[in-house]
């Protein structure tokens, strides 16, 4: 089988294309330039997607003794980008790398797989899958401290009957032993992280860049609108946080964030509680219930999944009604549903429109 391996210039897509090719599949790498060419210089070692990485990624596939190719994908994207500072001017707090996975590493380049004639698209990512009863089902990694099914939610039946996860398979520890094992440069590499498309500093920084208006001064209040303080800016602040509020006699915590009136909403922890959420824009794995399902949902990348029902709503919605309350729901993160049983097969997810709706009527009814 010919498998096109996304190759990051990290150990774990180099040891995914390995795999592939120890397997006996025809590998071809290739490597998504996603930076404008002026902030591939100031990419630290611990972001992803720079020049060097590229580099990287090339020697990889040279002791490998593959074919490997650089695709320029900046514009594509770009729009990714322009979407996560949209959200942020929306009040919500976006997860970017969804999207990436999900329109360009299994939708750009499984276009350009096919193209090459190419069967499957392998990546670095912990997760794994498997066939049965004519689907595929999209597992949690081996190793639970490196899982990335999360971000994987968004992928349907057609991407992942092609797609491949390799190192998912596999403990970190192992994947770092392969690469040592055969020879790859980058054995020793450390891990990308944060946003590969900050390149310095933080979040907020960026969007002042982006955003200013996202970084003028503004109130703090109370959920009642009483004032408590300043805050420097709403893009300094995202659900949940506790640095950077006004001193106060008990702990308080950002429960949302305003841009159109420039303001801050702080309480206590009891008020970041959330016993349901609304999420849109949802998506399954499994097939589509027609009715409620049992869960364990997760809504944050390492926030640990909360027991909770979840019952479709019309137009892409669903409701999840957590059995214990769960802190600092924030919209604009993903909300991904495990099985209830052992909390490994991800259904399905969508994406986090606004928490704390009101009391299932007692009827039952919708």
């Amino acid at each position: 089988m010919k498998v096109a391996v996304a190759m990051s210039g990290g150990v774990d897509s180099a040891v995914a294309a390995y795999l592939m090719k120890r397997e006996g599949h025809e590998v071809v790498g290739f490597f998504l330039h996603l930076n404008a060419p002026s902030e591939d210089a100031a990419v630290s070692e611990r972001r992803c997607c720079s020049a060097d990485d590229a580099r990287d990624a090339q020697r990889c596939a040279e002791v490998l003794g593959i074919d490997f190719y650089a695709l320029p994908y900046r514009d594509r994207f770009a729009a990714i980008v322009e979407d996560f500072v949209s959200e942020y001017r929306a009040g919500r707090t976006p997860y970017p790398c969804v999207h990436c996975n999900q329109d360009l590493k299994f939708g750009s380049l499984m276009t350009l797989a096919e193209g090459i004639g190419a069967q499957a698209v392998a990546t670095g990512h912990y997760a794994r899958r498997q066939e049965a009863s004519g689907r595929v089902r999209l597992l949690r990694g081996l190793d639970p401290d490196k899982d990335q099914s999360f971000v994987l939610f968004g992928l349907g039946q057609a991407q992942l009957a092609r797609a491949r996860f390799p190192v998912g398979e596999f403990p970190k520890e192992r994947v770092r032993e392969m690469a040592r094992e055969a020879g790859l440069p980058v054995r020793d590499k450390p891990e990308s992280q944060d946003l590969c498309f900050i390149p310095r500093g933080t979040a907020a920084e960026f969007l002042k860049k982006k955003a200013p208006e996202l970084a003028r001064p503004g109130q703090v209040v109370d959920a009642g609108g009483r004032v408590l303080g300043e805050h420097p800016g709403v893009a300094f602040f995202t659900v949940g946080q506790r640095k950077g509020l006004p001193a106060a006699t008990e702990p308080r915590y950002v429960l949302s964030t305003d841009p159109a009136t420039n303001t801050v909403v702080a309480g206590s922890r009891e008020e970041t509680l959330a016993g349901s959420l609304l999420a849109e824009k949802a998506g399954w794995i499994i097939p589509a219930p027609d009715g409620p399902v049992r869960a364990r949902v997760q809504i944050r990348y390492r926030h640990v999944a909360g027991a909770a029902t979840v019952t479709p709503l019309e137009s892409g919605r669903v409701r999840v009604d957590f059995d214990q309350p769960q802190a600092a729901v924030t919209p604009g993160q993903p909300a991904v549903f495990y099985d209830e049983a052992t909390g490994q097969e991800v259904l399905g997810g969508g994406w986090i429109a606004a928490p704390s709706m009101p009391p299932r009527p007692a009827t039952g009814t919708l």
